[in-house]
């Protein structure tokens, strides 16, 4: 039996919280901590933004209830919003805004119709925990609420963050 016969061992996504080996060896090792990535969902029309962590399963107050697809023309009329994954770290003189990574979705009530990308969600979540950088495809309005958002959560942490955060957010 060939490596493309086999059939591959399957292995849930486990969310764990902070040592993954809690100082043993084996199971669990090398896998990832979701601990410090929150979502952030920005409501363009209200000019808002919040975490909203049942975004993380797809499952926040604005996707509940609605069919997602990746045709725009489903959701035409709706409301426009950002997801947005915002990763954690800590340096030296303290944690500081390391990853953030913009989703676009549109969700229209009234159809219950909603456009959104999973694919791009989950990859742009894995690109915020690796430290990048991404809101440069955002309007410029979202932009202002996002660093006003991150601003107000904790300026400290905002003025630890990389220089390209807050050049990309002005």
């Amino acid at each position: 039996m060939t490596n493309e016969e086999k059939p591959k061992p399957k292995m849930g996504f486990t969310i764990i919280k902070n040592d993954p080996t809690d100082g043993h060896k084996g199971f669990g090792i090398g896998s990832l901590s979701l601990e410090n990535v929150s979502p952030v969902i920005i409501d363009v029309a209200e000019g808002t933004a919040m975490v909203e962590i049942g975004a993380m399963h797809a499952k926040s107050d604005v996707e509940r209830g609605i069919k997602f697809t990746t045709n725009h023309e489903d959701s035409a009329g709706g409301k426009d919003y950002w997801l947005v994954w915002v990763t954690i770290d800590h340096k030296e003189d303290g944690a500081y805004f390391a990853g953030v990574a913009a989703c676009e979705m549109v969700v229209n009530r009234e159809k219950r119709r909603g456009y959104k990308i999973l694919a791009d969600h989950v990859n742009k979540m894995d690109k915020s925990m690796k430290r990048n950088i991404l809101v440069d495809h955002m309007d410029a309005r979202s932009k202002g609420i996002l660093a006003e958002f991150l601003q107000s959560h904790n300026e400290e942490m905002w003025n630890r963050s990389e220089q390209k955060l807050r050049e990309d957010l002005a």
